[in-house]
């Protein structure tokens, strides 16, 4: 299951990258359940990713701290468009992602070639990384699952 419910949030992911106008959640999972997934699935699809955008009880610390602005190097900006580099921002900005996550993900468009990352890669990058990021989380969601510990499942 485990398998499915991440082929499902990538199946998300895809629907949300392509700019789709006015999409809504129930068109998505009616696309879903066309395509073969079972209703249980996309729930545990759509609750992990609810879960996961819910500010945790570290999120409160966190707002504590000092607000940081990254100041992009020559060769940063020499290989990620002005539109990624926007988009990295905006996301900062938003707390979709802290300092570290957005150093990964420089890092890791920079590592992409000679050519300039487009907005569109910049995205693919992005997702690529937090869903790595949360790999572990999704693991120990599946460990409570085989184990029946429903209590503490969603919680």
């Amino acid at each position: 299951m485990r398998e499915r419910v991440l082929a499902i949030v990538s199946l998300i992911a895809q629907f949300v990258m392509e700019d789709r106008e006015h999409v809504s959640d129930t068109e998505i999972v009616e696309e879903l359940l066309a395509v073969g997934f079972e209703a249980e699935e996309i729930d545990a699809a759509f609750s992990w990713m609810e879960k996961l955008s819910l500010p945790s009880a570290d999120a409160a610390s966190q707002e504590l701290a000092p607000s940081t602005h990254r100041v992009f190097t020559p060769e940063e900006c020499r290989g990620l468009s002005s539109e990624a580099r926007g988009f990295l921002i905006r996301l900062r900005s938003m707390g979709i992602l802290n300092d570290e996550i957005q150093e990964e993900v420089v890092a890791r468009a920079l590592q992409m070639g000679e050519d300039e990352v487009s907005l569109k890669e910049m995205k693919t990058i992005t997702v690529l990384t937090l869903f790595s990021r949360t790999h572990d989380e999704w693991r120990r969601e599946f460990d409570r699952l085989l184990e029946d510990d429903w209590s503490q499942l969603y919680h």
